[in-house]
């Protein structure tokens, strides 16, 4: 993922974002990731989407930061780049409560984000 440019780098997180949105639509509460082989299959695919979109936005800080921060603060950023590391380095640890609450809660608002920079490239 390092070698491609912004643009790609966004879209590539928009598309990510769709699948999200699409393998999400079924999943009604936090315990639907762990009740059957269906839903941990889920739970690991929207998992690995949420760790490479914030691998792509890791690459376009490290590139291009004022892309990102003329749309959210850097602290927005980072909150995404820390849950990487998370997913990356403790996924035994991950709380499906947190992996549904940012699918349902948080991911509208990062799509509204993304296409935002998408949009002034």
């Amino acid at each position: 993922m390092d070698k491609k440019n912004t643009s790609e780098l966004i879209d590539f997180i928009e598309s990510s974002i769709i699948l999200i949105e699409s393998r999400f639509s079924k999943i009604n509460k936090s315990e639907d990731f762990t009740d059957t082989d269906e839903g941990l299959e889920k739970l690991d695919s929207i998992s690995m989407r949420l760790q490479s979109i914030g691998e792509a936005i890791k690459n376009i800080v490290k590139r291009d930061p004022e892309t990102l921060y003329r749309i959210c603060e850097k602290d927005y950023w980072s909150s995404i780049i820390k849950f990487r590391e998370i997913i990356s380095h403790h996924y035994i640890d991950i709380d499906t409560e947190i992996i549904y609450d940012i699918c349902k809660n948080e991911l509208p608002s990062l799509k509204m984000k993304i296409i935002e920079v998408r949009n002034r490239l």
